[in-house]
């Protein structure tokens, strides 16, 4: 039974199932074990964690039941829809904390220390809740990674497209918190990759491509004595495998690529090509879209890429849209039942060739007359702050 309890009446000899809070609030990584020392108590009330959940099957109770609460028949967090502006915020501290438990989880993993899965656990229930309340906030969010912190962000953003795709799919909670999870560890062997060849800013060597081709294999090595799903095993082992059977690293071709490993190579390439990575500039959201359409079916499943689409929207939040009546935006919303006219913000008129002062922020659902015509390569014009403008347009619709 869950009991959630006061920090100061937490006892040695109970078992605590999760600590209240956020992530920085505490240094604890692995968020359910057993106060077995009285070192670990003593840092747990010195802390900042003022409540706890404890599970009173698998530790001692407390003395006075009226001191606890206990959580519904079903244990969950805070599932409260959200608009967009609401849940970005909370995204951009729920992506502070998940990079911080990522990078963690790498360095363990490169000192060899065993993958730690309550944390994994805790990230995809945090990653889980953030979609259900606003589907695109996290992953627009997540996107926004640099160059330097691209390893631990693509685990992040993974899971959240994982998470996204498997809802827009129909799938049940189980197998969504499958993806998510899926999402989140497809990248652990990297762990084992040289640093020098894993942050190097030029292209690779053949020698040196060869080495990051090993990857998927390290990862599943490493996941198989902790991991027991075998999905999430394979979606590891197989999410640069091709549906032609050109990828690595073991060639297998679409009658051997499971629906959850297919989901891991689609959500694992959209990310990959809209980040900023050391040797290259992201492709945008539309250009991407556009792009891996052209790479289906041969090396992307055609028909979970159809979903894929919907599930982020034909012009995803940050694409770079042209308009028919002649004007550029930016997409800073997805439409409640349409993915072709979104909320975007027009910022330049491209027949008088000037900025707009202000930027208009148009709803494309309730303009009949104005249509997105073409996606816009950002590369191509002298723009420097399409970010900022899709990002402040989508904050205020709070």
């Amino acid at each position: 039974m869950l009991k959630k309890i006061p920090i100061e009446h937490l006892q040695i000899g109970m078992y605590v199932h999760d600590l209240c809070g956020s992530w920085l609030s505490h240094d604890f990584w692995r968020t359910s074990f057993i106060v077995d020392k009285p070192v670990i108590l003593n840092k747990l009330r010195a802390g900042a964690v003022q409540e706890v959940w404890i599970d009173t099957s698998r530790g001692l109770d407390v003395p006075d039941s009226s001191t606890a609460s206990t959580p519904p028949a079903a244990f969950t967090y805070d599932t409260t829809p959200a608009t967009l502006g609401q849940e970005l915020q909370r995204a951009a501290a729920l992506c502070e904390e998940a990079r911080d438990a990522v990078l963690h989880m790498f360095s363990e993993a490169r000192m060899g220390q065993a993958v730690d899965l309550n944390t994994a656990d805790t990230l995809v229930s945090a990653v889980c809740n953030s979609v259900e309340r606003h589907p695109n906030a996290l992953i627009s969010v997540a996107r926004l990674k640099t160059a330097d912190n691209y390893t631990y962000m693509h685990s992040v953003a993974v899971c959240g497209l994982m998470v996204a795709l498997a809802r827009k799919m129909g799938m049940d909670a189980a197998q969504v918190r499958q993806a998510g999870m899926a999402g989140l560890l497809h990248d652990m062997g990297k762990s084992h990759s040289r640093l020098e060849i894993l942050n190097k800013p030029g292209a690779l060597t053949d020698e040196e491509f060869k080495h990051m081709q090993q990857h998927p294999v390290k990862g599943y090595v490493m996941l198989q004595g902790v991991v027991e799903d075998e999905e999430v095993l394979e979606a590891c082992l197989h999410h640069h495998e091709r549906m032609d059977g050109k990828g690595y690293p073991h060639g297998l071709s679409a009658p051997d690529l499971r629906p959850i490993t297919r989901m891991a190579a689609i959500c694992d390439v959209y990310d990959a090509i809209t980040s900023n990575r050391p040797y290259k500039q992201g492709w945008s959201p539309g250009v991407a879209l556009q792009r891996m359409a052209q790479w289906c079916p041969a090396h992307l499943d055609a028909h979970i890429f159809e979903t894929f689409v919907k599930t982020i929207g034909l012009y995803p939040i940050g694409s770079l849209v042209r308009l028919h009546s002649g004007l550029l935006g930016v997409v800073c919303a997805p439409a409640e039942n349409s993915i072709s006219t979104p909320h975007v913000v027009a910022f330049y008129d491209i027949t008088a060739q000037r900025m707009l002062q202000p930027a208009k922020l148009l709803d494309l659902n309730k303009l009949p007359q104005e249509r997105i015509v073409a996606s816009e390569d950002p590369t191509q014009w002298p723009f420097t702050n399409l970010e900022a403008l899709w990002q402040k347009a989508a904050a205020s619709a709070a």
